[in-house]
């Protein structure tokens, strides 16, 4: 048996034993056996020795073809998808420490939840129904913003007679086309760049816009663009909140534009969903969400820059269809879902969550 055949046994096995796990990610790692992370928490998989140098470099091999290989070793760290025998896909990023190529997988299920499934608070449903404007997905790596996210474009996909394009670095979700035509471009492979895929949706007759990522002010610009023309535009942040992300789009602009980019974010913005994913009693994890909605109050303060009175409209505006970070807490946590303790972590004031928890 050759030495690549044997590597790519080798990985098969690893690989099956993350989905029976239901592990969410894989790092191979010189020093380490293979670990996996399952609720948060990383373990060795059990029945694997520490890979040397040359055997971690052979395994990690296997997953990238040989143009990959190249792009590796030019820029020493490398994104894209890797697809297992058709039962799930996983986002790879292999890179270099020490020296030493290391690799870190996300499992990507090949199934898209839906949002019962995700255990999401139904309000979010009514996002699926916008016809133009901009949502966004934000909160800290690896808690489910993705998921969530490819829930809502599948219920588009099920209902709507739309062209979808998605734009991500790489491509997770598959999406089985149903009523909707669905484009699914792949930065670095399909186009140059976030924002040359951005602007080129103009000339492709969408509908709806998926972002897998604003990382730039040329994203960022041209998103916002995109949603002021008529279209409606899903995008994910890496900020904690409704506050910062509208403070964090407004920085990546020069001061004298600020001005008209809170505008232009004030007439196009819908919602800001937050969210993270916290231990469920019993294992696994389930999210607690926070709601924006963009009403009149929302986009004066928007306009103004006073984004420090966000939380307490979001807190008050219950009727609206908004939904507080605490306020979620405490309903995993009075439902028994949630411990006290790990509710508390994510917290963003405490007091307040203890009180919402007695209250009811």
């Amino acid at each position: 048996m050759s030495s690549f055949k044997s590597n790519e046994i080798e990985m098969d096995r690893i690989l099956a034993k993350i989905l029976e796990a239901d592990a969410s990610d894989l790092h191979l790692h010189a020093g380490k056996p293979p670990l996996m992370r399952v609720d948060s928490k990383l373990s060795p998989i059990t029945g694997y020795p520490v890979f040397d140098d040359e055997e971690l470099e052979k395994l990690i091999g296997v997953l990238m073809t040989d143009a990959q290989k190249l792009q590796l070793q030019e820029k020493k760290q490398l994104d894209f998808s890797y697809s297992f025998k058709g039962h799930a896909r996983f986002r790879v990023n292999v890179y270099y420490q020490k020296g030493t190529m290391a690799a870190a997988l996300r499992n990507i299920p090949a199934k898209i939840r839906t949002l019962e499934e995700l255990n999401v608070p139904k309000e979010l449903e009514v996002l699926s129904a916008a016809r133009q404007g901009m949502v966004l997905f934000v909160g800290p790596t690896g808690h489910g913003k993705s998921t969530t996210l490819a829930a809502l474009i599948d219920i588009i996909n099920h209902t709507r007679t739309d062209h979808v394009i998605t734009v991500e670095d790489p491509i997770e979700y598959v999406f089985s086309q149903d009523k909707s035509l669905i484009s699914q471009r792949e930065v670095f492979l399909d186009t140059t760049s976030f924002a040359a895929a951005i602007a080129a949706t103009l000339r492709e007759d969408p509908n709806v816009v998926m972002i897998g990522e604003m990382r730039d002010l040329d994203s960022i610009a041209t998103a916002i663009t995109v949603a002021e023309t008529g279209h409606l535009v899903f995008a994910t942040l890496h900020t904690n909140d409704a506050p910062q992300s509208i403070d964090r789009i407004v920085d990546v602009f020069p001061s004298h534009q600020q001005g008209q980019i809170r505008s232009q974010l004030a007439n196009v913005l819908i919602a800001v969903v937050s969210q993270r994913l916290l231990p469920r009693v019993g294992g696994g994890r389930i999210p607690a969400i926070e709601l924006m909605m963009a009403n009149t109050a929302v986009r004066n303060v928007i306009r103004e820059g006073r984004t420090y009175e966000l939380p307490n409209i979001i807190s008050t505006s219950t009727e609206a269809g908004m939904i507080g970070l605490d306020r979620s807490l405490s309903e995993l946590v009075r439902k028994g879902l949630v411990k006290m303790e790990d509710a508390l972590d994510y917290a963003t004031n405490k007091e307040l969550l203890r009180s919402l928890v007695k209250r009811f």
